[in-house]
């Protein structure tokens, strides 16, 4: 059975967890500096900090994952040394990590069993697992596969699996990063249950507006250090994000008077199986993206954003040439360098191994994208100069920080890698550009260096395709927005007109559901 009141209201008034003077070094590295903190009973306790400031490193500590260097940890006033993960769970802490660890041909039972001590029988985990959903209002059928389960169902068994661990201390790193936002509503109703029940939850989002709505203090990092402890209450969403980058942040500005012109990208009717066997099916995908306009993909991580963007950029070719068209040229059955030869470009989710070879310099990967449509190659002969130059106007234009002229892409912080990626493509001045998750992991500052260009480039004519989970930044930047639901892509809305709330319900399948209403009609009626 659930213990739902861990402490007693008098045992809260001590931090239930104390990070004293904790450090980390890697070498010459140090990734956290002489960090204090106090995680409190009953509080939900942000931890904010730009990509790279230290955040992962702390938590990772708190949960047994790494050693400090030097300073200590304490539960309920007493020093504790956290040997692994193990040790921590039986203290009392538990973890969702951002990425899961799932196993995707096991159903939700045997995925649950696998994480926690092999004390109980298999059958008395399910019944447990089942009461837990039901209480917290997490439902979950342990008889399902996971491969078959949304983003946020896999995520609802990482948290009930945690919660039949009766943890005081529960850390979520990014939670919402994959939810609808109706998901998201319920996760904070989760939340706030179990500050209720007196547990504390360590809170780890980018998303400052919900941190404002939920979280009781922020914790801020910059560069491994704690720069500032606020109730982020008190705070606007601008002021948080000056504490963590440590100066304030450009604001993205729209352009006035952008003409939107002809259809320059046309999808039609594209319907695509999966080349991976958990992949998602494209079915009847149908959109136009104008010149001058920047359109949007919304939707769950795993509904076919991957396969639509193999498919546009010419990774998977389509069943029929003019499946794909780019600037009136069929495009359906040509590879990626034809494609970037028409004028298109193309920037992945996945910075290193997809938008770049790790190993290579930064002019070898400029290579790479632009040879098929620049003067990098003459008479077949690389032309060094031409790809050193694309580099330069790259740094200069995006400010992409690095210790030298050309090194490795691997060498750059993933803010730095993700400016050079975009920036090499823009700076191509493509007539089309499809671009997924640009600004996934990015700090405030790189994101809105990122999001003006992509509006200024929309601004002389390109067709900007962006594919994004962030409905913010598809609202901040984009003219119209579809989402995309087990394969499908619905109709596009008028920004204007899109609100979180009509998203989060087409992210969830109403438009599915309503198109599957209305066929069983026709067939009712035709009967």
């Amino acid at each position: 059975m659930l213990d739902a009141s861990p402490q007693a209201p008098s045992q809260r008034s001590g931090p239930l967890l104390s990070a004293v003077s904790i450090s980390k070094r890697y070498g010459d590295f140090l990734a956290n500096d002489s960090i204090d903190l106090d995680l409190y009973p009953a509080e939900i306790h942000a931890l904010l900090g730009e990509n790279g400031a230290g955040k992962s490193t702390l938590v990772k500590m708190m949960y047994g994952v790494i050693q400090p260097s030097a300073g200590e940890l304490r539960w309920m006033g007493q020093k504790v040394v956290l040997a692994g993960p193990s040790a921590a769970r039986e203290l009392g802490i538990g973890m969702v990590f951002q990425h899961f660890t799932l196993f995707e041909n096991l159903n939700v039972a045997e995925n649950v069993a696998l994480g926690l001590p092999p004390t109980d029988s298999f059958a008395a985990i399910s019944e447990r697992l089942e009461e837990t959903a039901r209480v917290y209002g997490l439902p979950l059928d342990p008889k399902r596969v996971v491969w078959q389960l949304s983003v946020g169902e896999r995520q609802r068994i990482e948290i009930v699996r945690a919660l039949m661990q009766n943890p005081k201390l529960l850390i979520l790193d990014e939670p919402t990063s994959v939810l609808t936002p109706q998901e998201a509503d319920q996760l904070f109703a989760v939340l706030e249950r179990l500050r209720g029940e007196g547990r504390t939850i360590l809170y780890i989002s980018h998303k400052l507006e919900e941190v404002k709505r939920l979280c009781d203090t922020a914790t801020i990092l910059r560069g491994g250090k704690k720069v500032a402890t606020c109730n982020p209450r008190q705070e606007t969403a601008a002021s948080l994000a000056r504490m963590m980058v440590g100066a304030d942040i450009g604001e993205v500005k729209a352009v006035s008077g952008r003409g939107v012109t002809v259809p320059r990208l046309v999808v039609q009717k594209l319907s695509l199986e999966p080349d991976d066997p958990h992949g998602t099916r494209l079915e009847e995908v149908s959109l136009e993206v104008r010149g001058g306009e920047i359109v949007g993909i919304a939707g769950v991580s795993g509904n076919g954003q991957d396969e639509l963007f193999s498919a546009l950029s010419g990774e998977r070719l389509s069943p029929g040439e003019r499946n794909i068209v780019i600037d009136g040229e069929a495009a359906g059955l040509l590879g990626v360098t034809e494609r970037r030869r028409l004028g298109a470009a193309f920037v992945p989710e996945e910075r290193l191994g997809h938008g770049t070879a790790p190993r290579m310099k930064l002019s070898e990967n400029a290579l790479l994208t632009g040879h098929a449509a620049s003067g990098m190659v003459k008479k077949g002969f690389v032309n060094k100069p031409s790809t050193l130059a694309a580099v330069d106007r790259t740094t200069k234009s995006f400010d992409v920080r690095k210790a030298k002229r050309d090194p490795e892409a691997v060498s750059l912080s993933g803010g730095n890698l993700q400016k050079f990626i975009v920036g090499r493509e823009i700076l191509r001045e493509p007539g089309v550009l499809v671009v997924a998750q640009p600004t996934w992991g990015v700090d405030a500052g790189a994101a809105a260096v990122i999001r003006q260009a992509l509006i200024d480039l929309a601004a002389r004519g390109t067709a900007v395709l962006v594919v994004s989970q962030d409905l913010d930044e598809l609202a901040e930047i984009a003219d119209r927005i579809a989402v995309m639901f087990h394969g499908r892509l619905s109709e596009p809305l008028d920004a204007a007109h899109a609100t979180r709330e009509k998203l989060g319900l087409l992210m969830g399948g109403a438009n599915a559901a309503g198109q599957a209403g209305k066929q069983e009609t026709k067939h009712a009626v035709g009967a």
